[in-house]
């Protein structure tokens, strides 16, 4: 494939990063690759690795005469960066991050930006429960989406960044922010929130059973367990930035708790089979969207 960037800065060298510099490798998409990470620990695993071909000790450094600047760091802190390497950004770079939700990420990023930047938040939905520079590997954006929220981003940075995406095999889709990040909400937080909920109460259990919560797992909660197992970091700063949405999802998972409790409790067999039936269904159309493919076993160890 053709290059794309001459430069690419990326900000933080974790899961996304390490996978973002892989895939770029791959398919020759970037003349060069600097990276940087405030962990030394981190930069100098990343400097073994060998992906990136240099590694700095500070953001400033990293993006100087990058084309293209990718923020792969916790929602919390992008605000803080983007303030730090505003003054040293080149006149037409595209300033991007990879954060789970995107209006908190606009407003803690946007202010800081000079106009010559063009700013285009996304979110590559692609992740598994693995962390650092050592997890990362060039699938794993493969028939993921990447969602974009461009707000007034200029067409030809907006096109050529989304071919970028579409390089490494993502499918792209840009929405708005807010309804992006209720999306995200539905699909994503609130299945993560329930997960971690029920491994710390399967927690509380396993005290009382002598470990056979743990012996005697079945698949489903295996699943909780992987995604449990997610960046704490991150999905602290994940459900602090879309609390709203994620409060609203949760408001309604609860009301669909209690009936099913209700239905249980009384016996209720055909509410029972007529709801299963309707989230199998779902399950159904997710697999013949060619989205159930198990990401955290595609490209481990690599």
């Amino acid at each position: 494939m053709a290059q794309i960037y001459d430069r690419v800065a990326l900000i933080g060298l974790g899961l996304i990063a390490s996978s973002l510099a892989h895939a770029m490798r791959r398919d020759g998409l970037a003349g060069e690759i600097i990276g940087t990470a405030r962990s030394v620990e981190t930069r100098d695993t990343a400097r073994q690795l060998g992906f990136c071909d240099a590694i700095t000790e500070t953001s400033a450094e990293a993006v100087k005469d990058a084309d293209l600047v990718v923020l792969c760091v916790p929602i919390g802190v992008m605000g803080a960066i983007a303030a730090d390497i505003a003054p040293h950004l080149k006149e037409g770079c595209v300033l991007s991050d990879v954060g789970s939700t995107k209006r908190a990420v606009i407003d803690a990023v946007g202010p800081h930006l000079p106009k010559h930047v063009h700013f285009i938040p996304a979110h590559p939905m692609a992740g598994t429960e693995q962390s650092g520079p050592t997890s990362g590997f060039a699938e794993l954006f493969e028939n993921r989406w990447c969602l974009m929220t461009p707000m007034d981003a200029n067409k030809e940075a907006l096109a050529t960044y989304r071919g970028f995406w579409e390089a490494m095999g993502s499918n792209v889709e840009e929405m708005d922010p807010d309804h992006h990040d209720l999306v995200c909400a539905v699909t994503s937080h609130a299945p993560h929130l329930i997960a971690y909920t029920m491994v710390g109460v399967a927690d509380d259990l396993r005290r009382v059973t002598d470990n056979e919560v743990v012996k005697f797992s079945a698949g489903g909660f295996r699943d909780f367990t992987r995604i449990a197992a997610s960046d704490p970091t991150m999905w602290r700063d994940v459900f602090l930035s879309n609390k709203d949405a994620t409060l609203e999802i949760l408001g309604r998972f609860t009301e669909e708790l209690f009936a099913l409790q209700r239905a249980i409790r009384q016996g209720d067999g055909d509410h029972l089979h007529e709801y299963f039936t309707r989230t199998r269904a779902i399950r159904r159309g997710i697999v013949e969207s060619g989205q159930d493919t198990d990401a955290p076993n595609f490209g481990r160890g690599r």
